[in-house]
């Protein structure tokens, strides 16, 4: 007999779809006539975190329109732990394709897949083997290099007042784990490829959705001597680029362009293409071509992954920092200089 936890869990993911006009055995809702259904799985942090579920949502969100496919996002408050009952009850509902953003959902997916082998299952930063899921994976330590060759170069910049004399940057995770990692070890290689001598002060919030927790921790970091933060930590990066603007100084934004968030102390975004990525699999979809069984990947040389425009904060960039950023992105992109991945790599020994 199932517990009454699950039976909860389970009764919860219903209710989330019918919300969202996914009801098995329905439409899609909305009033569409598509006969081909997406829906986009939703990742700690929820929409509206400014970053990586909100750039994700768009390109889904415009390439159905454009495609002809009805798409719905899905959403939990507990989408670790509902993830698979939500994942099930749109597999039974008649969608073809179902994009999971949240990366915890690996395991689970590639059993769900094995269920459904009709319906088309995509899942962003990690890989899940099966000859209808198609994984999704960026080169996001390719633009935190890039980010880390400007603040390990900007930390030092003469004349500016949003940095110190102490040769340090720092960094938030949303939690401690590979694929957070993966952006600070890009980051770190980054900074010290140009600063040998640069030190990191390094902090997770344990959360993608606490910007008050963010905002605490870069004023810790901003009050010991840090100057420039990147933050990888969703919505609670809000709290992190909030504090670069109170106090003065730089934060790095992540996921999509966040410059404009606090004009003048977000020194740059990396950007992660997770609209692109997501167009491309919708667009795929409706037009029959999605196969399922490989894994995409988007670095720099795909204009997958790089850093903003800095409309708000070139002007503060020396013309020799940003040569050496456009250098190295030209050696990344040539294959003269290749970025630690320690998903694939471990961890450096400089890293232990």
């Amino acid at each position: 007999m199932r517990s009454m936890r699950t039976i909860a869990a389970a009764m919860s993911g219903l209710l989330l779809l019918s919300a969202c006009g996914v009801t098995p055995g329905e439409g899609s809702g909305g009033g569409s006539t598509s006969d081909k259904k997406a829906a986009l799985v939703i990742a700690q942090g929820g929409l509206g975190d400014e970053a990586y579920n909100d750039l994700a949502y768009k390109g889904f969100k415009a390439a159905a329109e454009e495609n002809g496919v009805a798409g719905r996002p899905i959403e939990s408050k507990d989408i670790v732990a509902e993830g698979e009952q939500l994942v099930r009850t749109a597999a039974g509902a008649d969608y073809g394709l179902i994009a999971d953003l949240e990366f915890s959902h690996a395991d689970m997916l590639g059993k769900v897949a094995k269920d459904f082998p009709k319906v088309q299952f995509a899942i962003v930063n990690a890989v899940v083997e099966g000859p209808n899921v198609t994984s999704v994976v960026f080169k996001e330590h390719e633009g935190s290099y890039l980010a880390g060759v400007l603040a390990g170069l900007m930390t030092k910049a003469a004349n500016n007042q949003k940095v110190n004399a102490d040769n340090r940057i720092g960094f938030v995770g949303g939690t401690k784990s590979t694929g957070i990692d993966k952006f600070l070890i890009g980051y770190m290689e980054g900074a010290r490829s140009v600063n040998p001598s640069v030190t990191f002060d390094i902090k997770y919030a344990d959360s993608f959705g606490d910007a008050a927790k963010g905002q605490q921790i870069a004023n810790q970091m901003y009050a010991s001597g840090t100057d420039i933060v990147y933050t990888v930590a969703g919505g609670t990066g809000a709290g992190v680029i909030q504090s670069a603007k109170d106090t003065g100084h730089y934060a790095i934004g992540v996921d999509t362009d966040q410059d404009a968030i606090a004009k003048g102390f977000v020194l740059t975004s990396v950007i992660k293409r997770t609209d692109l990525a997501m167009s491309n699999l919708v667009k795929d979809f409706g037009s029959g071509e999605l196969q399922g069984g490989e894994t995409v990947s988007y670095g720099l040389k795909e204009d997958g992954v790089g850093l903003s425009e800095m409309k708000h904060t070139k002007q503060e960039v020396p013309a020799d920092v940003l040569a050496k950023v456009d250098a190295a992105k030209a050696d990344i992109i040539s294959g003269k200089v290749k970025v630690w991945d320690v998903t694939e790599q471990g961890y450096p020994d400089w890293a232990k």
